[in-house]
């Protein structure tokens, strides 16, 4: 079974999950908004009393430095709300810089908000991007129905996490995805660690970017 998962909006907190994720050799896809990071860490808001602090564009390239990059909007608006015009400038303003950035191919998005309709399924799809993440769960995820709306498995802190895992196993590919500024404690830091470790010593898995998962695809 491949493992694959995604991680959104570029917070400092992703420095400790890489740091587990390396000592795992896990492989994972970052979704970040170009337009949203300023030359240095900043604080952007707070979530369950705890402050969630942007990465500064002075250090991503090292801290993502082995790992996928992905399109997530360039400064993640509602992306079905707002004129079509701004819709695909957001889309493809974003995977510019996030490509002349990191000097890089990006080729995957994640709707910001999870939302999203036909007109901005095609500006995605127009823009260059192979695949779409949403919000919405699924129990086989690969190969999706329509690639701009490529649905996981569920959400890494899903109650039925494990349940899905082995449901997964009879289409082969189980996809979750993330904040990790979602994580405000230490059990919750510790919890992350084990279940990582699980899958990764798990004989019957295999950690895959998302994109090669497309690329391999008939």
């Amino acid at each position: 079974m491949a493992l694959i998962q995604c991680w959104d909006d570029g917070v400092t907190t992703d420095t400790r999950l890489l740091d587990i994720l390396r000592r795992h050799d896990a492989k994972a896809t970052f979704n970040l908004n170009a337009g949203l990071h300023e030359k240095s860490r900043r604080l952007d808001w707070i979530y369950k009393d705890t402050e969630v602090w942007k990465l500064g564009m002075d250090e991503m390239r090292d801290v993502y430095d082995g790992f996928s990059i992905a399109n997530h909007s360039l400064t993640h608006p509602h992306l079905d709300e707002i004129p079509v015009d701004a819709a695909r400038r957001e889309i493809a303003e974003g995977r510019d810089r996030l490509e002349q950035f990191f000097g890089k191919s990006v080729t995957g998005f994640a709707y910001p908000f999870g939302t999203y309709n036909e007109t901005v399924m095609s500006l995605v799809h127009e823009t260059g991007h192979v695949y779409a993440r949403t919000v919405q769960v699924v129990t086989h995820p690969f190969p999706p129905v329509d690639a701009m709306a490529f649905h996981p498995c569920c959400h890494f802190l899903a109650p039925d996490f494990w349940e899905r895992y082995e449901k997964a196993r009879e289409g082969s590919v189980f996809y979750f995805w993330g904040h990790s500024y979602e994580m405000v404690s230490e059990p919750m830091w510790t919890s992350f660690d084990e279940a990582i470790a699980r899958m990764s010593h798990d004989p019957r898995t295999c950690w895959q970017n998302i994109a090669e998962l497309f690329a391999e695809a008939p």
